[in-house]
């Protein structure tokens, strides 16, 4: 079974390192971290990931733009937008393949929803 690819894009350095090493504990993940959503675009640039999971209050690219750059020209994109605010209506507009995850979160919630954008990856393959 091929690895899930992982970009995760927090700027929260503490926050950013904690849950990178959660993820990378997980088997099939293969964890990516950068601190701000210019850099994630310089990295998808170069490699796709399976997953992008992004911290919505990035300075610079927030996280709902970077979301909206990568969906222009990844529409099947699955994007996990963590935020502070429960994001409601905006996630629709986004598209079918992002969820979002209110901070502060729980890493079981993480999982399930991680576990759950795997599957639908699979079925989409």
């Amino acid at each position: 079974m091929p690895q899930t690819r992982i970009l995760y894009v927090e700027d929260n350095e503490d926050l950013r390192d904690s849950i990178a090493m959660l993820l990378e504990e997980e088997p099939g993940y293969a964890v990516t971290v950068c601190a701000s959503g210019e850099e994630g675009l310089a990295l998808l640039a170069q490699d796709d990931c399976d997953i992008l999971i992004t911290d919505v209050g990035l300075p610079g690219l927030s996280g709902v733009e970077l979301a909206q750059q990568v969906l222009a020209r990844k529409p099947a994109q699955h994007v996990l937008l963590c935020s502070g605010y429960d994001m409601g209506g905006e996630l629709a507009a986004l598209g079918p393949h992002v969820q979002a995850l209110t901070k502060p979160f729980e890493v079981d919630d993480l999982e399930q929803l991680l576990h759950r954008m795997v599957a639908s990856l699979r079925s989409q393959a």
